[in-house]
C-alpha cells in the first residue's frame, strides 16, 4: 500500500493505492500546521502504508510531509521533482519552473491516453499544458474557477458565498443563478477558446483532458470530445512512483 498525496495551494488530496486508486481524502492546505498535527488528521488514510509518492506546489510543506512520513511510517517519500524519472520531457525556458503536479497530469496522460494532448487542470489556478510528442511545450495560466467566484465575492459587498450550480440558460433572473450562469459558462467558453485557438496554431488532433477539483462544476457544459478525468494527477504518481522502484 503506498500513500499518494497531490499538496495544492488550497487542498492536500490523499489516496491510498494498492493496485487500483481507492477514495479520495481532501484536506485544507495550511502552512502553519507541524508534523505532529497534520499526523493526527491524515494518521487513518495513512495506515500502515509502506510508500508514499507526492506532488507539490507548496514547499513550505514538502518538509513537513517528508519528516511525517519518516517519522510515523518510516519511509522515505519520494516528491516529483528534479532527479525522478517521470517519462516526461520538459522544453520550456526554465524547466523547474514547471509545477509537479503539471508534471504528475502530464506522465498519467502519456501513459493512458496521447503523446499530443491538452491538459487543463482546474484548480487555485486554471492551467493549460499542451503536451507535443511527450514533450511539455508550454503552459497558459490563468485565474481559477473557484478563485474568481471567491474574488468577486470579496469586492462586491451585496453578494454572498453561494453553491456552483449547472446553469440551465445564459440570462438569469435572480442573483444565484446569474452568478451561476456568468462564472460556469464564462469559465468553460474561456476554456473552449483557449483549446481552440492552441489546436489552430499547434495541433487540431490534440486530445483534451481535463481534470481538477472544479472541473466537476463545469462537465455538463461540455461534449464529449472533451475528456473528464478526476484522478488524473493521482494516476500520474502511480506511474512516476513504479518508474522509479
Amino acid at each position: 500500500m503506498i500513500i499518494l498525496i497531490d499538496i495544492g495551494n488550497t487542498n492536500i488530496v490523499l489516496s491510498r493505492y494498492d493496485g487500483e486508486i481507492h477514495d479520495t481524502y481532501r484536506y485544507q492546505t495550511d502552512t502553519s500546521k507541524s508534523i505532529d498535527e497534520y499526523f493526527v488528521i491524515l494518521k487513518d488514510v495513512l495506515g500502515d502504508a509502506k510508500g508514499m509518492m507526492i506532488s507539490s506546489v507548496v514547499p513550505q510543506l514538502n518538509i513537513i510531509f517528508k519528516n511525517l512520513a519518516k517519522k510515523y511510517l518510516n519511509i522515505e517519500p519520494i516528491f516529483v521533482g528534479p532527479g525522478i524519472k517521470t517519462g516526461v520531457k520538459i522544453v520550456v525556458d526554465n524547466p523547474k519552473e514547471v509545477g509537479a503536479d503539471l508534471v504528475a497530469s502530464a506522465a498519467a496522460v502519456l501513459h493512458q491516453y496521447s503523446d499530443n494532448a491538452i491538459v487543463i487542470d482546474m484548480g487555485t489556478a486554471t492551467t493549460f499544458t499542451y503536451i507535443e510528442n511527450k514533450i511539455i511545450k508550454g503552459v497558459s495560466i490563468t485565474t481559477g474557477l473557484i478563485t474568481s467566484r471567491d474574488a468577486l465575492i470579496n469586492k462586491a459587498s451585496q453578494l454572498t458565498q453561494f453553491e456552483f450550480k449547472t446553469p440551465t440558460k445564459i440570462i438569469a433572473t435572480n442573483t444565484i443563478d446569474c452568478l451561476n450562469s456568468g462564472l460556469l459558462f464564462g469559465h468553460a467558453f474561456m476554456i473552449k477558446g483557449i483549446v481552440s485557438e492552441i489546436k489552430k496554431i499547434y495541433n487540431p488532433n490534440a486530445m483534451v483532458i481535463i481534470t481538477g477539483g472544479a472541473s466537476r462544476f463545469i462537465k455538463e457544459l461540455f461534449d464529449d470530445s472533451y475528456i473528464f478525468d478526476e484522478y488524473l494527477i493521482l494516476k500520474g504518481l502511480v506511474e512516476i512512483y513504479q518508474k522509479n522502484q
